[in-house]
């Protein structure tokens, strides 16, 4: 994982210019803390998102979420519709705050680590719970910019066994006002907790979904 962080790291640096203009905007936006952590629970609870381990280190809660679309990973997990996903959601207060002016090697061994972590944790969790035992993939959103960035991440991520899936039909004009919403509250969570990661393309955050087939994630997580 220390491989992906890097080249995100050598590709995608952010500006000296824009850290500056984000701790100007960091000033006041701590004025919006407390509403926005609130919202942030409120959130949680309706979606029943939840946490899997009591790690400092893991980097991710889940939702069980029920799957919309038959699909077929490469190790030959067939996932139909209406069976159960587990849906990866960000923990934001445990993902480790970029250094000020750009992020470091130390920064994505770090990174690297809490992965391994999370992963481990999640492989589990699972085993360890009989009612998930219909679950038979992982569900990861990599909403973290630009279609661009999002496609390389993902692309990198299918070293550790996630994949990608072909993409579906466009947005109507009502799914797109939604995610623009969406990518508003999540700029405000990501700023809430780690401003030096946000960029000048936050408001059009891509989505790629990534998919990893329970079989994978315990062969590499679950010893």
């Amino acid at each position: 994982m220390a491989n992906i962080c890097r080249a995100y790291i050598l590709t995608d640096m952010p500006l000296r210019t824009d850290i500056r203009a984000k701790r100007d905007a960091h000033r006041w936006f701590a004025v919006l803390a407390p509403l926005i952590d609130a919202l942030d629970r409120h959130l949680r609870r309706r979606l029943q998102v939840t946490e899997y381990s009591s790690s400092p280190d893991c980097l991710f809660r889940l939702q069980l979420i029920v799957n919309d679309e038959e699909f077929l990973l490469e190790d030959g997990t067939l996932v139909r519709a209406g069976e159960r996903l587990v849906d990866l959601h960000f923990w934001n207060e445990h993902v480790p705050l970029i250094p000020d002016g750009r992020p470091t090697l130390a920064y994505a061994r770090r990174i690297e680590h809490c992965l391994d972590v999370s992963l481990s944790e999640l492989a589990h969790h699972l085993a360890s719970h009989d009612d998930l035992s219909d679950v038979k993939a992982i569900r990861g959103n990599m909403s973290l910019g630009a279609s661009r960035r999002s496609e390389q991440l993902a692309r990198m991520a299918a070293k550790y066994g996630f994949e990608t899936l072909a993409q579906k039909k466009p947005l109507s004009a009502g799914e797109t006002l939604h995610r623009f919403g969406e990518n508003i509250l999540v700029t405000f969570l990501v700023m809430r907790r780690n401003p030096s990661a946000i960029r000048a393309d936050t408001l059009w955050r891509d989505r790629t979904l990534v998919y990893l087939s329970r079989q994978t994630l315990e062969r590499k997580f679950g010893a």
